[in-house]
């Protein structure tokens, strides 16, 4: 019987060393990778039975990103995240990563071959993971984005200038991602619908009364631009990758249009004799 296969990923050179060994010493054939880098390579390459890695390679996280590639590539693979620091917030990510479970650091030798040979004992066969669309994603993620844009709008000097709270900031993203999520299936997706038309005008007015400039506004968009795209390269290998640079295409051309016309209302609104007499300003 052909030995189970192990794939260990660990950026501690210390650990790539000695736990391979042992598990190499209880029968198991490991391959060890100090990367995220080398991992994906190896998850493409060869057959395993099991992936062990560390939650942080590099980076914070970046054992997430390991075991949704197995995961997808290898649905039968068991995935374990070797971690130090085994907190609530860890072991919610994990189950939301697709993860089996995880290991505490430091561990007994013993105590963790019996660990994985318990869960080889239990393994049942799964379905791969279908990946997803991109609007698919946006209404997954709409907390997540909402909460990761009011952050970098908070952070920025300008718009932290404007006293709004945190509704008033952000209220409006869902409807906009809704729309556009819709605007991306749409056998005419480059087509805006009156109502996500005055919605943006609405949106423009609305930023005018609270202060704003055409250069808040337009900061005020691409920071949205660029938490969807740092959420697309986080879940990258989720994401259906086939269509990916469309929907990406789809998805700027929604938020331009979305701008464009929040802008428009901005401007014309300013123009105006009475706009003028109150001090609004339009640069």
């Amino acid at each position: 019987m052909p030995a189970n296969r192990v794939l260990f990923v660990d950026d501690e050179y210390s650990l790539r060393v000695t736990l391979p060994q042992i598990l190499r010493m209880h029968g198991f054939e490991v391959c060890a990778a100090a990367t995220v880098a080398e991992a994906l390579v190896e998850i493409i390459t060869h057959p395993y039975d099991i992936l062990i890695s560390d939650l942080n390679i590099g980076e914070a996280g970046d054992g997430f990103t390991v075991v949704s590639a197995m995961r997808r590539t290898q649905p039968d693979c068991i995935n374990l995240i070797l971690t130090g620091f085994p907190a609530f917030e860890s072991a919610l990510a994990a189950i939301q990563g697709q993860v089996d479970d995880y290991i505490t650091k430091p561990a007994r030798a013993g105590q963790l071959v019996n660990f994985i040979q318990e869960k080889m004992r239990n393994r049942s066969p799964r379905q791969p993971v279908q990946p997803m669309r991109l609007s698919k994603l946006l209404r997954q993620t709409m907390h997540e984005i909402r909460e990761n844009t009011l952050a970098r709008m908070t952070s920025d000097s300008a718009l932290s200038s404007i006293a709004m709270s945190d509704e008033e900031r952000v209220g409006y993203l869902p409807g906009i991602l809704i729309e556009i999520a819709d605007q991306m299936n749409s056998p005419e997706p480059d087509e805006l619908v009156n109502l996500a038309i005055e919605a943006s005008r609405e949106h423009g007015l609305q930023r005018l009364s609270a202060g704003y400039t055409i250069s808040m506004l337009m900061t005020e968009w691409a920071i949205l631009d660029a938490v969807v795209f740092d959420l697309v390269r986080e879940r990258l290998l989720s994401l259906d990758t086939s269509n990916l640079v469309l929907d990406l295409k789809r998805f700027n051309l929604g938020l331009q249009s979305h701008l464009a016309r929040s802008v428009q209302a901005l401007c014309d609104e300013a123009a105006r004799p009475q706009s003028v007499g109150l001090g609004l300003r339009v640069g």
